[in-house]
């Protein structure tokens, strides 16, 4: 589909509005058009006698004239520049949208600073070319056929002399044209690039400062902002003799207008007032010369823009749905579905019978045994399996025949050295890479037949570096929790707020068949019975073991998360954060916080330390109650004394769920069910702690070394 066309389709959206804004055009230069014929009217009358009546009539029709057309220029003005800018609000959403879609490979092949500027600094540009410049054409196309036309029927053969100058014009804007748009696109690219310049440093400025690299950046900015001034002169330049030209020409024909309408009134061929009305035409007839030319600098300028933006638009998402992958495509394969398994036991997803063992779950087989491309799930228990993984990065082998089974409810961890694809193993779980199809399965279906967002949100991701919002800390903790109030969805750790809180030694309000609590947790007042309940999935009943917060309200909480007037879900929310919190060990800094958990963390959370911002992303992973928590060396920040407190919590939490563990300290992991050691690409030893440290490999090397380190530093 060609560019126009796509661009038609935003415009199509709003024809009636556009109908409406082109109808007030039309009036607006029709009433204007009418000034010369009472101008005329006046002249010829006046010749013969003037009269106080005479002028107060002639006078009140201009001035009508003049309002009638600026109340109609307005609304021209209102609605069509409201409509691109509704397009405009369209065209952006739509632009994020996309590149949400788009895989982390994109990101980082793309800097962050052209994609803002193809977003603002190009939008704008298409936002000019939908409404300016179709209002301008409008109402230079409607000037120029009803001016020609008076102009005509006053005086052809003088009309015909003054139109000689006009082909040049036409001639220049062709010209200039084509070397506009050329350069108006260098001139973007360059703004981008300027924009991604200003974007790293000021990300990057403690960086910066902690090198002493102020100087450096500057002189890199400068350096890309002196190109961009080149290139905005080079075009000033050529702008600079495209305008004059047309005036030119345009000049050309006011000169033998008034050579030779003069010699037509003083050979009575035409009157003074035709005279003056003609020559009112002809003025009219320069404004859309003039227009032609900025239209088509718009124009120009618009479709340059609007191609930088389809370039991002036109990229597929190389991760995504396998009903949504064209037919013929890589990746469309549909993997072998294993029959329904028997039904599940007790907490940790094992078969009855068969304790360790967790049966694949029964999904997506339809008539006479075919298999759906997109897997519709009930319910993810959190089994993972790796068969015979290898992946590549451009060609080059990161992970090579790596096979792993992770049973449902278990705690597993992943070691090794810097580069021996930990952080990649993980992320193909959650498709944040894509797996080859047939490698990586949860609760015994292919990922990739998995919906995104089924996957996704069965998913709690803490990556290495902890990404926080310019935001206040509560609302970084409650990141994920608007998309599972939406869904409907319900956890163990929300089911504390639906039912009376269960103290230390009550058991008679436990589910039956829930593992006995080893502490409660009492996160406020239990919802009333008017109160309407959130929806609750298949765990909400379950107790889950959770240390215990004090329900008064600590120093700088927000007084909005108690009170009569507080909403359900707004209480809701704000216990969820305060239990995840705690889990993450980050209460204990909040209650020094000045403004508790309203505390707002500055960009990135430059406000917080790295532990914090840390122990705020699992608080944030946590929130959610996931199916399986990740943890991608999610505790290098923090202190060993603050890590064991963490993640003894986190085992009273997720003992129901699966949690993975990635982590270069052998304190982290110690206590998994299951520990794999990565080295180049490969699991090279798996077991529990105590095994791996019998079998003195790798793993068992790594040990001893650690505990050297501890040794040399205590002393």
């Amino acid at each position: 589909m060609s560019p126009l066309r796509r661009l038609l389709e935003y415009a199509l959206k709003y024809r009636r509005v556009f109908v409406f804004g082109l109808l007030s055009s039309f009036l607006t230069t029709g009433i204007t058009l009418t000034a010369p014929l009472v101008l005329r009217a006046a002249i010829d009358d006046l010749t013969t006698g003037v009269t106080r009546t005479k002028l107060l009539l002639y006078g009140s029709a201009l001035l009508g004239i003049g309002l009638a057309g600026g109340v109609f220029r307005f609304w021209t003005r209102r609605i069509l520049i409201g409509a691109s800018r509704h397009i405009e609000y369209d065209m952006r959403n739509d632009f994020f949208a996309h590149l949400q879609s788009l895989p982390l490979s994109y990101f980082q092949q793309h800097r962050t600073g052209d994609l803002m500027s193809r977003a603002t600094n190009d939008l704008n540009a298409v936002r000019m070319m939908i409404g300016p410049s179709i209002m301008y054409s409008a109402n230079t196309l409607l000037t120029f056929v009803a001016a020609l036309a008076m102009m005509l029927a006053i005086d052809v053969r003088l009309t015909l002399l003054s139109l000689i100058p006009l082909p040049f014009v036409s001639i220049s804007v062709k010209t200039f044209g084509s070397a506009i748009h050329r350069r108006f696109e260098q001139i973007q690219a360059q703004l981008s690039e300027v924009s991604a310049v200003a974007q790293e440093s000021l990300s990057g400025v403690r960086v910066v400062r902690a090198y002493r690299q102020e100087e450096a950046e500057l002189e890199r900015f400068r350096h890309a902002n002196a190109e961009y001034l080149r290139r905005n002169r080079r075009l000033i330049l050529l702008q600079g003799f495209f305008f004059p030209s047309m005036s030119f020409f345009l000049g050309l024909a006011s000169m033998l207008v008034l050579w030779l309408g003069s010699r037509a009134v003083i050979a009575d061929r035409i009157t003074l007032g035709q005279f003056v009305a003609f020559f009112s035409y002809l003025t009219m007839l320069s404004w859309p010369m003039i227009a032609f030319g900025w239209v088509t600098n718009m124009l120009q300028r618009g479709m340059a823009s609007w191609k930088r933006m389809l370039e991002v638009l036109d990229t597929l998402p190389a991760i995504r749905d396998e009903a949504d992958r064209p037919p013929g495509t890589p990746g469309t394969q549909r993997p072998w579905i294993s029959p329904a398994p028997p039904p599940i036991d007790d907490e940790r997803g094992k078969t009855p019978g068969a304790p360790g063992k967790t049966s694949l779950a029964p999904h997506g087989r339809g008539a006479a045994g075919s298999v759906s491309s997109t897997v519709e799930v009930q319910r993810i228990r959190g089994e993972i399996e790796f068969r015979n993984l290898t992946f590549s990065y451009g060609g080059a082998p990161v992970l090579l025949d790596v096979s792993a089974r992770i049973e449902a409810g278990q705690t597993a961890a992943i070691v090794g050295l810097t580069g021996s694809g930990k952080s990649t193993l993980i992320s193909l779980m959650a498709r944040l890479h894509d797996p080859p199809p047939g490698t990586v399965f949860l609760d015994g279906v292919d990922v990739r037949t998995l919906p995104i967002s089924t996957l996704r949100a069965a998913i709690g991701f803490v990556p290495q570096e902890p990404f926080l919002f310019s935001d206040s800390l509560a609302d970084n903790v409650a990141f994920g929790l608007d998309a599972i109030h939406d869904r409907g969805t319900e956890s163990p750790l929300s089911s504390l707020q639906n039912n009376p809180p269960v103290q230390a030694g009550d058991e008679s309000r436990s589910t039956p068949g829930s593992p006995k609590p080893d502490l409660i947790v009492s996160v406020g007042e239990p919802v009333s019975e008017a109160t309407p309940a959130i929806p609750q999935s298949e765990s909400a009943g379950a107790v889950v073991p959770f240390p215990r917060m004090d329900d008064e309200r600590t120093p700088g909480q927000s007084t909005l998360e108690k009170g009569a007037g507080v909403s359900p879900y707004r209480r809701w929310r704000a216990e969820r954060v305060r239990a995840a919190a705690a889990v993450a060990r980050l209460d204990k800094d909040v209650a020094d916080f000045p403004n508790g958990y309203e505390t707002m963390v500055g960009e990135r959370g430059i406000t917080l330390s790295g532990g914090q911002k840390q122990r705020t992303a699992i608080a944030r992973a946590v929130a959610i109650d996931p199916r399986v928590l990740i943890l991608d060396d999610s505790l290098s920040a923090v202190d060993t004394y603050t890590e064991e407190e963490i993640l003894l919590r986190l085992r009273r939490v997720m003992r129901a769920r699966t949690a993975i563990i990635v982590s270069h300290r052998i304190s982290t992991v110690r206590d998994a069910d299951q520990i794999f050691v990565l080295e180049a690409g490969r699991i090279v030893e798996r077991g529990t702690h105590e095994s791996l440290v019998r079998q003195d490999g790798v793993y068992a090397a790594l040990h001893k070394k650690q505990l050297l380190e501890e040794e040399l530093a205590a002393s």
